[in-house]
């Protein structure tokens, strides 16, 4: 990987590409989204090799779905890009001004960050969410993904690097790290001098190396060690529903929950009908002895290393608790701050759980799997961010930007 290389011309294009106007960036993205229809199969003929040599390598059968792209999911992807087209473009917007009382007007307003370094898995659309969310507002990128994606991510960073050049914006505004040994990114945590923040979009293991290694300052996007809380008032049909949407629809993703608590006032009726959800699914269940005294012997002995773990797959850990407030205390516990859901029908039991349950995303009857760029009116995401500084929860166009002051006068000294 030449770093000197890759940095000079990301800060080349980001000259251009931090003053271009709006009209310039939507044509380039629409462009974007046009050229990754267009060149599907090229970009599917790719995936394949990956997902053949992911099935080689003993790859699990949830980690190749998140690799996997089909028609759908490209389509998908070039929606996203056209949503991120649609938005207002944050950059120049003036968030706040005054006029000081000797004249001077000072006014705050929204700029890109720069150049932005993503390091991310196995997922392939990041390659596309990331690319449109940074070129929206203002910022080149240089993505550098996993071994597992890498035919995959080649092709959809050539498509997108050539849409952008067709409509007048450098190449280079979209870089791709094709080295994707341990060594490219250590060099990426240690491009202080070209890159302005680094994003870390993976597993406990990625996130952890970047934060505690790396010298560029890093936005922190989250494990999710997602919970439900069933209350004593919850509807249970309501919250089998949920259950069921948020661990089985795609149990590979980070907004999918690893664990249920149940009260112990409605375990007995409700955990009987969650499980019978769970099953159509073959749902391995983790449980309390309180569950498996409901339940039988078909739930496994639940270990707090359960508790504290990202399954990623089809488990489900489950607790029996004395009340609401140990609820709020199993997850401050083990959550990893991303997405914690009540099911109640008490709204003194749903403002104490979103006040006291200190998560990015916090959810009242509904499913932790909203917690998306997406779904959340963002159009598509760089990461859900568990940190509480610059940026929380979906990051956005608006949590790819700073600010700068620009202050007018007619002489003033000081």
């Amino acid at each position: 990987m030449d770093t000197e290389k890759m940095g000079l011309a990301a800060k080349s294009a980001e000259r251009i590409l931090g003053i271009a106007d709006t009209n310039t960036k939507n044509r380039a993205l629409n462009a974007m989204a046009a050229a990754l229809l267009e060149h599907a199969d090229d970009i599917i003929s790719a995936n394949e090799t990956d997902l053949a040599n992911g099935r080689q390598n003993g790859m699990k059968e949830s980690l190749l779905d998140r690799l996997r792209l089909t028609p759908e999911r490209i389509a998908g992807m070039a929606e996203g890009i056209r949503q991120v087209a649609a938005l207002s473009d944050p950059i120049g917007e003036v968030i706040e001004g005054s006029v000081r009382p000797n004249g001077m007007k000072i006014q705050r307003v929204r700029v890109p960050l720069g150049v932005v370094g993503i390091i991310f898995e196995a997922r392939p659309n990041v390659t596309s969410d990331a690319a449109a969310l940074c070129l929206k507002s203002g910022n080149v990128c240089l993505l550098r993904g996993g071994k597992e994606a890498i035919h995959s991510n080649m092709a959809i960073a050539e498509v997108l690097r050539g849409a952008i050049a067709s409509e007048g914006l450098p190449a280079d505004c979209i870089q791709l790290v094709s080295d994707t040994s341990r060594e490219s990114a250590n060099q990426m945590m240690r491009m202080s001098r070209y890159l302005d923040v680094l994003i870390p979009r993976g597993g406990a293991g990625l996130i952890r190396a970047v934060v505690e290694n790396s010298t560029v300052p890093v936005i922190e996007t989250g494990v999710g060690n997602c919970h439900v809380f069933v209350d004593r008032t919850a509807d249970i049909g309501m919250a089998a529903d949920i259950i069921f949407n948020a661990k089985t629809s795609r149990p590979s993703v980070c907004n999918a929950i690893e664990t249920i608590l149940v009260h112990k006032d409605i375990a007995e009726s409700a955990l009987p009908v969650i499980k019978e959800r769970l099953d159509a699914k073959n749902v391995e269940i983790r449980g309390c002895e309180r569950t498996r005294g409901i339940l039988g012997d078909s739930v496994i002995p639940v270990t707090d290393e359960d508790y504290a773990t990202e399954f990623l797959d089809y488990i489900l850990a489950c607790r029996v608790v004395d009340s609401l407030d140990q609820a709020i205390e199993h997850i401050a516990a083990y959550s990893t701050g991303h997405s914690e859901c009540i099911v109640t029908s008490d709204y003194f039991s749903a403002e104490k759980f979103t006040a006291s349950v200190d998560s990015a995303a916090v959810y009242v009857n509904c499913s932790t799997r909203f917690t998306d760029g997406g779904e959340f009116g963002l159009g598509a995401e760089i990461g859900i961010s568990t940190q509480k500084l610059h940026a929380r929860g979906p990051m956005g166009i608006r949590q790819l930007t700073s600010s700068k002051f620009i202050i007018q006068g007619d002489g003033q000294i000081r």
